[in-house]
């Protein structure tokens, strides 16, 4: 008896699409979200929404720990402005800062 190590159903099937929806493949939808986020900038407000946290946390837990700031800050060709003076706003560099999140997302909740 010889054991196969993979098997293999062939099925005709028609699955309908609804005329308002097209089928794409996970790295194309990938693509497409990147290139939703290229060129645009985000706020507190919008890295809070993205987030769920407030911007105290933001700040504590990402964006001043040294481990992160080094990679983040745009003096050193990162993609956050820090804001140097007070009236200044922050800013992030969405595409960026989304991979960044995705990236880092257990390093940064882990708090290590």
């Amino acid at each position: 008896m010889t054991i196969q190590a993979a098997q293999q159903l062939n099925v005709a099937l028609t699955i309908p699409i609804p005329s308002d929806s097209v089928l794409i493949s996970k790295v194309e939808l990938e693509e497409l979200k990147q290139k939703d986020l290229t060129g645009v900038y985000w706020n507190m407000k919008d890295l809070e929404k993205r987030t769920n946290r407030k911007s105290e946390w933001i700040k504590d837990n990402i964006l001043y720990p040294s481990r992160f700031r080094k990679i983040l800050d745009s003096d050193n060709g990162g993609f956050v402005f820090y804001p140097k003076s007070k009236g200044q706003t922050w800013s992030f560099q969405a595409s960026k800062m989304s991979e960044f999140l995705d990236k880092k997302f257990s390093s940064i909740f882990a708090g290590r």
